[in-house]
C-alpha cells in the first residue's frame, strides 16, 4: 500500500502539517532518497515533543541537550544540519536562525 505524499513546498515541508503522520514522512523520506532508522525515529519524535511544549523548532544546541546527544553524533548521523530533516519529516516547520 502506497502512501500519497500531500502538498510540499520547494523545499520539501508539508504545506499543511496537520495531517502529519509517520507513514506519510516515510513516503516523503523514501521520495528524498533518505534512509530514517530507529534513532532517526526517535529524533524526530523528540522534536515534535518539544515543539508541543514551545511551539517551535529548537536550534541544535538545545535539541541536542534536550535528547542527550552530542550535537557532532546529529550532524554525523544525518549527514548534514540535522534540525531541517528532523523538523522536515517530523512534520514540523521550517528552523529558523542557526540551526
Amino acid at each position: 500500500m502506497s502512501v500519497e505524499i500531500p502538498p510540499r513546498d520547494g523545499d520539501g515541508y508539508l504545506v499543511d502539517a496537520t495531517g502529519w503522520t509517520k507513514e506519510i514522512a516515510s513516503a516523503m523520506a523514501e521520495a528524498d532518497d533518505v534512509e530514517i532508522d530507529d534513532a532517526k525515529w526517535e529524533q524526530i519524535h523528540k522534536a515534535r515533543e518539544y515543539f508541543e511544549v514551545h511551539s517551535s523548532v529548537p536550534p541544535i544546541r538545545k535539541f541536542a541537550k534536550y535528547v542527550g546527544i552530542d550535537k557532532k553524533e546529529l550532524f554525523e548521523s544525518w549527514m548534514t544540519g540535522p534540525m531541517k530533516p528532523i523538523s522536515k519529516y517530523g512534520g514540523l516547520p521550517k528552523p529558523t536562525g542557526c540551526v
